[in-house]
This record gives structure tokens, C-alpha cells and sequence, in this order.
């Protein structure tokens, strides 16, 4: 079964951030066993499914299931990094922008429960973070050139044989770094919203967490839309770098041009979804 069409963002915190009450679930969830990042997609929509079948709202339940899931990376100092799914507060998100963004009829005819009692659901699952912030940001049929900013061209990992995967870590301080740095250079040279409101948003999100945790930029199950042979042209992340270098350096053609070449190929893979 293929993953959902995602790629994801996740934080790995150290142990230290969940302890004390409202890490239970997450010490749970390490006890069971952490889920593999190429199962995380799987897992997730597998909880999704259950919710609808069940003609719940949201997946998960806290009160009878309150072991979460979770994925784990071995830190430089040998402690576990940790990355909580928070499947259930981030559907929660979701289905609260659909509330504030959809029109009536089509709200209506898509909740399993009145627009009322969702909107109470989904606010009190999203309080289950506390004032923590999830881990995991998503984005469907393609990635987002402000994320590539964050990472090293050079660091790229690639598996190739079944599961495949395509995937960058780097610690967090250094992507805040970048992406403040990125959004300075983007914002003076094409304004204020676009690609400099991705970077402000993602700089935010990241100061919520530990400075000892590191960022993953995955391409999730986007990689089973690409060929071998194109991921291993796929010079995203170098490309998004010489543009932003171009921007600085005011050479308005060079940086079209990288954007051309991005738009190109992320073009390419998004358009499997009208093909499909």
C-alpha cells in the first residue's frame, strides 16, 4: 500500500521535553516501540479510516488509548530524540480551518457530527498539546521551496530499495538560522507574503521546541511519484540555494532561472494527482 502523498517536517525532541505529566503518552509510546518514518503516513491514515468507519471526528482518544505514537532517532550524545505524531491535535487543526474556511452546505454535508460539537471537539483535542506545538508539519503533492532553505544540499539521505525514502536532518538552531537569515533575503527582494511568510511561520513554529532537537525534511510517500533515475537528479535543495544567493546578489535572472527549474519538476510530480 502506498503512503499518502506528503512531505513532512518533523522535530525530534531529547527525552528532557516530555517529561514530568503531559509526556506520559509519549514515554508510552516509546515503551511500545517507536513506528518507522516510511510507516508514519500508513499509521496516520490508518487512524483516520478508523475514525470515519467509527463516523468519529477526530483519531485517537486519550481516555482509552493514551500511548502515542511515535518516532525515535538516536542523538549525538546517545539519548533518543523523540518526534510524537500528535495525529489527533493536528487533524483537530485541520478540521478547524475547514470550519472557519468552508461554506456551509459543504460543512454540513462533510462532518460526522453537528458544525457545533465539532467545533468543540477540535478545540479541546488541539488543547491536548498544552503550549507545546506539534511536531509534525505536512504538505501535500509537493514540498515547499522555503523548507528546502533549512537543510544542506550535501547532506541529502536516499534509500533507493524498498522502503524508499528521500530525507535531510539538521539541527534545529542551525534551520532557525537559515530560515531567519532566508526570509530577510526574500522578504527585501519579493515582499512580504509568499515564500517570506512560509519562512516566518516555520521560524516560529521551530522556537517551540527544545534547541537540542533536530529537523527532518522527508519526502514522505511523494518518493514513490519520482523515478530513480529523477531522484537521483533531484537537486532541489541546491537549486533553492543558488536562488536565494541569486536574490541576495540581485541577479534577478539567476534566480528565475532556479525557480524555473524547481517549477519544473515540482510541477512534474503534482501533476500525478490530476493523473491520477
Amino acid at each position: 500500500m502506498l503512503a499518502p502523498f506528503l512531505s513532512y517536517l518533523r522535530v525530534y525532541e531529547p527525552m528532557r521535553a516530555f517529561e514530568g505529566p503531559s509526556g506520559a503518552s509519549v514515554r508510552a509510546g516509546l515503551a511500545r516501540g517507536a513506528i518507522a518514518p516510511e510507516r508514519a503516513g500508513l499509521r496516520e491514515r490508518e487512524l483516520w479510516l478508523r475514525a470515519m468507519q467509527g463516523s468519529r471526528l477526530l483519531p485517537g482518544d486519550p481516555a482509552t488509548d493514551p500511548t502515542a505514537d511515535v518516532l525515535v532517532l538516536a542523538g549525538a550524545s546517545g539519548e533518543p530524540l523523540v518526534c510524537p505524531l500528535d495525529t489527533r491535535p493536528r487533524t483537530a487543526a485541520a478540521v478547524l480551518g475547514f470550519l472557519d474556511s468552508e461554506e456551509p452546505l459543504l460543512r454540513a454535508s462533510a462532518l460526522p457530527v453537528a458544525e457545533s460539537v465539532a467545533r468543540r471537539r477540535a478545540t479541546a483535542a488541539m488543547a491536548e498539546l498544552g503550549d507545546g506545538a506539534a511536531h509534525v508539519v505536512t504538505a501535500a503533492w509537493t514540498v515547499p521551496l522555503p523548507w528546502f532553505v533549512m537543510v544542506d544540499p550535501e547532506r541529502r539521505l536516499v534509500r533507493l530499495e524498498s522502503p524508499r525514502r528521500v530525507w535531510w536532518r539538521v539541527p534545529i538552531g542551525t534551520a532557525r538560522t537559515r530560515a531567519v537569515r532566508a526570509e530577510k533575503i526574500i522578504r527585501e527582494a519579493l515582499g512580504e507574503t509568499g515564500p517570506a511568510e512560509v519562512l516566518a511561520e516555520t521560524e516560529r513554529w521551530l522556537e517551540r521546541f527544545d534547541r537540542s532537537s533536530v529537523l527532518e525534511l522527508d519526502y514522505g510517500g511523494l518518493v514513490e511519484l519520482i523515478d530513480d533515475d529523477a531522484v537521483r537528479a533531484d537537486n532541489s535543495a541546491h537549486l533553492v540555494r543558488c536562488g536565494l544567493q541569486a536574490l541576495r546578489d540581485g541577479d534577478d535572472e539567476t534566480a528565475a532561472a532556479c525557480y524555473d527549474r524547481l517549477r519544473e519538476f515540482w510541477g512534474a510530480v503534482a501533476s500525478k494527482q490530476r493523473a491520477g
